[in-house]
């Protein structure tokens, strides 16, 4: 009497005479190619959309600025109406959308630096904190205190050292230097009141073009110097998703409106970096799809030439899942190998652009999407074929 393992060594003995090994190495090598270039293009895209590092990076946080556009002479500030703010929140492409509070006051701005005193005017701006790319700390107004804090674009600085402090003689400063020079502003209203405050300066922005102060400051400041009326917002600052991105560029020419800044550049870079992603990840799925279709021929082709020898052994009272057994743990261990070697190819091929993504603060993305991929196409691969073999010896029992 036969042991069941012996059973299954005795069967798969008969049955692999007719296996076909240049086709199965055949198949081996374009299912391994095709799900290597699948992982790769996915987890390429996956890297291509992380962040490498929490400061300010190529895509660390997608945020434009816009405006409409000025032409000729206007008299009056051009603004967002509440219904073209309306339309802009309705894009698929927009997740929030905050706006820039501007100063309703003349504020005047003082400071002594190396024996030199500085007196000009200047502006002040306001968003809300969540689209800050950078809140230091102590930002807050406190009106006892008399103290405002101010958020600097990152140009400003380099204007200030390398255009304006070299011809008068001036000093040039560090972002960390600059934090410890005493500003004095002078904030004074169309109603006749006038302040002196301390300010200084406690951060830098590279996403916000703009003076900025804190908004529950500009709120308070507004009322006490001016009306306190609410104008329609001239700028806006808008969170949008690069992944639905692709009619930001022919909406804003339609409407006439302008992005601040490289952001536009940005959007061209990440489509591209998505695009190439999709390319690659078509390719391999196709080339993964002509080779599930080489493996279901073959195994087609084995059953069929094995067709004589299946029936004799259903008729020798063996079950049609006795002999299947054997077809699918072949099938299983062949592309449980292939998807284990194709998962390590992926990783040495990130090895090529990790470097590169990484020198524009990309990089070290989730690598969850490429293994769940894998296991998809594993469970996919091996519950077709399965099915195929069950199907035709179930044909096979019931015509025997």
């Amino acid at each position: 009497m036969k042991t069941p393992q012996k059973k299954r060594v005795w069967i798969w003995t008969l049955l692999r005479k007719n296996l076909s090994k240049s086709q199965l190495v055949g198949y081996g090598i374009a299912n391994l190619i095709g799900l290597t270039v699948i992982l790769a293009g996915i987890l390429f895209f996956c890297d291509s959309r992380s962040s490498a590092s929490s400061g300010d990076s190529l895509f660390s946080d997608d945020y434009i600025v816009i405006s409409k556009k000025v032409k000729g002479v206007n008299l009056e500030p051009l603004a967002f109406s509440e219904d073209e703010l309306n339309e802009i929140r309705e894009q698929p492409w927009v997740r929030d959308v905050g706006y820039f509070t501007a100063s309703q006051f003349t504020v005047e701005a003082s400071v002594s630096m190396g024996g030199k005193g500085i007196s000009t005017y200047m502006f002040m701006e306001s968003v809300p904190d969540k689209f800050f790319d950078t809140k230091p700390s102590g930002w807050e107004f406190n009106p006892k205190t008399k103290f405002v804090p101010i958020v600097l674009n990152k140009d400003y600085l380099a204007l200030y050292n390398f255009g304006f402090a070299i011809p008068q003689g001036l000093p040039q400063i560090s972002e960390e230097i600059i934090g410890t020079v005493p500003l004095k502003l002078r904030i004074s209203g169309k109603n006749g009141l006038s302040d002196v405050y301390d300010a200084s300066v406690v951060g830098f922005s590279s996403r916000l073009n703009t003076i900025a102060v804190p908004q529950d400051f500009m709120d308070w400041a507004n009322e006490r110097y001016a009306s306190g009326d609410t104008e329609e917002p001239s700028r806006l600052i808008i969170k949008i998703d690069r992944l639905d991105s692709a009619p930001l560029d022919s909406f804003m020419d339609k409407h006439g409106y302008e992005v601040a800044g490289d952001k536009e550049g940005e959007s061209k870079i990440s489509d591209f970096l998505g695009v190439v992603s999709g390319v690659v990840s078509a390719i391999g799925l196709l080339i993964s799809i002509l080779s599930i279709f080489i493996l279901i021929l073959s195994i087609f082709l084995l059953l069929q030439k094995s067709r004589g020898m299946l029936r004799k052994l259903l008729l020798l009272g063996y079950s049609p899942q006795e002999v299947g057994k054997n077809y699918e743990r072949m099938v299983v261990l062949t592309n449980t190998l292939i998807t284990l070697i194709a998962v390590g190819l992926t990783f040495l091929c990130r090895l090529i652009w990790l470097d590169p993504l990484r020198t524009l603060g990309l990089g070290d993305g989730n690598v969850l999407p490429m293994l769940g991929a894998a296991l998809l196409y594993f469970i996919i691969i091996i519950s077709i074929n399965i099915l195929i073999i069950r199907k035709h010896l179930l044909k096979i029992w019931y015509n025997r």
